[in-house]
């Protein structure tokens, strides 16, 4: 039987590879998608890790599970729920595998923590798996529980880097501790793909696009696709195996900040008022300011340990108050639409909802940069994007970002617009897809595809039938017409969706969130 190994490429974009590719940079990879088959990928909206990735696993868009983004907005009781694998309503390929018979392994990717009960192993990871805002978490990321211990006694393994990288001036052990881990995840899954023989293994580098939005295609970016590089030659040595390659979204260089809570409180939709941040901004006290004289006295840990969480999240972002902290700078009473970062806005229930959703889809539609380009390629009513039972309890709007513009949510600086404010570049829905095997047919470009499609892609060539539940497609990847029909879909049971209430304010994490 041929198996399947899945590397998912955090923010992988050819618009970052294709002169690495052409000058000899990247040798494996171009041989890979030479003699495979491969496409871009078009992300679901918006192109961000929370929700792609389980996009991508569950071969739905938003709609189909419920959530959005990282963070869900509540108008109506004031709240802003941030959200880990339990709040996304589906089951994934993965599980369809295990019913089928097909043993499964899963390493760091997003979206999957608390550790998933499969017919195989989990190892937690992405910017969900933490403990507070800036403490990594050191217990309970693997299934089975023993792995844990296996993984750190053989190969002294991290959930997250040590020290974190907060800033594009950081190239030192910053930038060394992610290629150590980014090597070691990809260890991790070979050793356990072979020595297990698993059916199906899938491993993120999540911690690669955080190379790229700090530096873009600078040299730690340069040097972490140089190791991925040496290991898909390596991969591509094991016998009787597909090889994909993916990624959730892609990246380009950024050019603008757009501050969309700023401009919602500048054109009458938005009430600011003030907060303890004001202040805070004013004397230049910021997480910023004060992460990096932690690291300068080396006392980061023993902060997070001694500072209350609820005492850290009062210190506002360069960019302003976010999440929770966000709707504590807003009057609820007098605003009637309020965003998330990179695309997502939602409507007071209590407004007339039609009229605001009409105005603001025309009037973001015209705004532009200092260069009178549209920053938006789209602004969409939620209905024109989403589908499935989740469809209408999320954002009304979503603003597809032109690439290079990055939307932030940060409320409290006052500007609208600014020049790139920390990361060299920002997501785009443009990621990659590539495949090659004994079961793949060398058919070079695809053109475009969808991230949806590669879950039942991956069914589809292990001869699943296909969910009715999934939008994506079988790609046209195989040398012969996979014979496969559909199958109701798979319910998760309670327990396997019971909240944990002590993984709260997880994705808060400088290195990668704002």
């Amino acid at each position: 039987m041929t198996r399947t190994f899945v590397i998912g490429l955090d923010g992988a974009s050819w618009l970052l590879l294709e002169p690495w590719l052409e000058d000899g940079t990247l040798p494996k990879l171009a041989a890979f998608r030479e003699n495979g088959t491969w496409s871009t990928s078009q992300s679901c909206l918006p192109p961000v890790t929370f929700p792609n990735w389980k996009c991508y696993s569950s071969g739905k868009n938003p709609g189909g599970f419920g959530v959005y983004w990282f963070e869900r907005i509540r108008l109506d009781e004031g709240r802003i729920d941030i959200m880990n694998r339990t709040d996304f309503d589906t089951a994934e390929y993965w599980d369809y595998l295990n019913d089928a018979g097909y043993t499964t392994g899963v390493v760091n990717m997003p979206t999957m923590y608390p550790p998933r009960d499969l017919d195989g192993f989990v190892v937690c990871g992405g910017p969900d798996a933490v403990d507070g805002e800036y403490r990594t978490i050191d217990s309970g990321y693997t299934h089975p529980e023993s792995l844990e211990s296996e993984l750190e006694d053989r190969y002294n393994y991290r959930v997250h880097p040590s020290p974190m990288l907060s800033s594009n001036q950081e190239r030192g052990a910053e930038v060394e501790e992610i290629l150590e881990l980014l090597d070691l995840r990809l260890q991790v899954a070979y050793d356990r793909f072979q020595e297990e023989e698993t059916d199906v293994v899938h491993v993120t580098l999540f911690y690669l696009n955080v190379l790229q939005h700090f530096f873009w295609n600078d040299t730690p970016t340069k040097r972490a696709w140089e190791l991925v590089d040496e290991w898909i030659g390596r991969l591509d040595e094991l016998k009787d195996t597909n090889i994909v390659l993916m990624s959730d979204h892609g990246c380009a260089p950024t050019t603008t900040e757009f501050y969309i809570n700023e401009w919602l409180a500048e054109n009458g939709y938005l009430t600011k008022r003030q907060t303890v941040e004001d202040t805070f901004q004013r004397v230049g006290l910021t997480r910023e300011n004060a992460l990096t004289v932690a690291k300068q006295l080396g006392i980061v840990d023993q902060l997070a340990k001694a500072v209350p969480e609820r005492i850290q999240q009062l210190i506002p972002q360069e960019a302003g108050a976010k999440r929770q902290r966000k709707l504590e700078k807003i009057d609820l009473t007098a605003t009637q639409a309020v965003a998330s970062g990179q695309g997502p806005i939602y409507i007071h229930p209590d407004v007339d909802t039609d009229r605001v959703v009409d105005s603001l889809v025309t009037e973001l539609s015209s705004v532009t940069d200092d260069r009178g380009e549209p920053l938006f390629d789209a602004v969409y009513r939620a209905e024109e994007v989403y589908s499935g039972p989740y469809a209408t309890t999320g954002p009304a709007i979503i603003v597809d970002m032109r690439p290079g513009v990055h939307v932030n949510d940060g409320l409290g600086g006052g500007e609208t617009q600014t020049e790139p404010d920390r990361w060299a570049a920002e997501n785009s829905r443009h990621g990659i897809f590539a495949a090659k095997g004994p079961d793949i047919t060398a058919a070079g470009n695809l053109g475009e595809t969808a991230i949806t499609d590669i879950a039942p892609t991956i069914l589809a060539g292990l001869g699943v039938d296909i969910p009715t539940d999934m939008v994506g497609e079988i790609l046209p990847i195989f040398e012969d017409e996979p014979a496969v029909g559909e199958q109701e879909p798979l319910s998760l049971t309670a327990a396997e969706n019971q909240q944990y209430d002590e993984v709260a304010d997880r994705l808060k994490q400088l290195g990668y969130m704002e």
